[in-house]
């Protein structure tokens, strides 16, 4: 079995992405990694050559007319996507905030053997863990999706989704089959300066220049404290995190116990954590 990991990246140190991380977090599981590098305003392309002797670098060029829905993201995502080798049997994606936990590697690597046949498998479906505002705490409302695909069979007519979060083949959902394994997402785990920085960045991707001014202060601080609900992370963070983890210089305090819901959010919110059913939950995907 031949397994090829892929992601794309920019200014990975500017914006204070865990792009190391997310990258050997996967990195014994693949037999090759491919990284779009985008032409970046820091020492990026450096940092990614230095992972090892799997890595294969794609430079490239964001396109910054691209300002709607946030469909750059998902051109370059397919950018290294199509520099996949063709003898590969599944593509493993990761993105630049993203992280697998080693103790989910065994149940990944038997699923993709025991699956390699089975061609009516397009990908493999992943749980989710937000954290927020620090390494202690989960997003745990209707805000954060709870599951998505992160790893697809060899077939370049599945293609990256709107804004990178999902894959489609020629525009229906992948029929996939659910792992016991979880995508750490620390994309809400970082400095408030470089949390407003990434923000400011990542709305050019969505909105024109006039929205951003109105909406952002870019010599602010990011505010964490306005978020809906969180609860306590209990359990472990990926070995490749602690570094990070241990050099925290932030300080992030919430009260879980507190919920800003509306009344109508607040009755989903208990019925999730009643029945395990979120009420209208949108899918990017057919589990089979």
């Amino acid at each position: 079995m031949f397994v090829s990991g892929f992601t794309f990246i920019k200014n990975a140190i500017k914006l204070d992405y865990p792009i190391k991380e997310a990258i050997l977090s996967i990195l014994p599981l693949v037999d090759e990694m491919i990284v779009a590098v985008g032409e970046s305003e820091d020492e990026t392309r450096e940092l990614i050559n230095s992972l090892g002797p799997k890595i294969k670098i794609i430079d490239t060029v964001w396109d910054d007319s691209l300002r709607k829905g946030g469909e750059v993201l998902a051109v370059e995502t397919n950018k290294a996507l199509d520099h996949i080798t063709s003898k590969s049997d599944w593509f493993f994606y990761i993105q630049g905030d993203e992280c697998v936990h080693e103790q989910y590697h065994s149940e990944i690597l038997e699923k993709m053997r025991l699956l390699k046949d089975r061609k009516e498998v397009e990908g493999l479906l992943f749980n989710y863990s937000h954290f927020y505002g620090s390494y202690d705490y989960l997003g745990d409302s209707r805000t954060w999706y709870r599951k998505e695909i992160r790893i697809i069979r060899n077939d370049k007519s599945i293609r990256s989704y709107k804004d990178a979060q999902g894959f489609r083949k020629s525009n229906r959902k992948l029929n996939v089959v659910s792992l016991d394994a979880n995508v750490y997402h620390y994309g809400w785990v970082r400095h408030p300066k470089y949390q407003m920085a990434k923000q400011l960045e990542a709305h050019k991707l969505w909105h024109d220049d006039k929205y951003i001014e109105t909406k952002f202060d870019p010599n602010a601080d990011f505010d964490y404290s306005k978020i809906d609900s969180i609860k306590p992370f209990e359990g472990t963070h990926p070995l490749v995190m602690q570094e990070r983890i241990d050099r925290m210089n932030w300080k992030f305090d919430r009260d879980p116990e507190i919920k800003s819901f509306s009344l109508k959010l607040k009755l989903l919110y208990a019925i999730e954590n009643w029945t395990g059913w979120r009420v209208g939950e949108y899918q990017n995907y057919n589990i089979l």
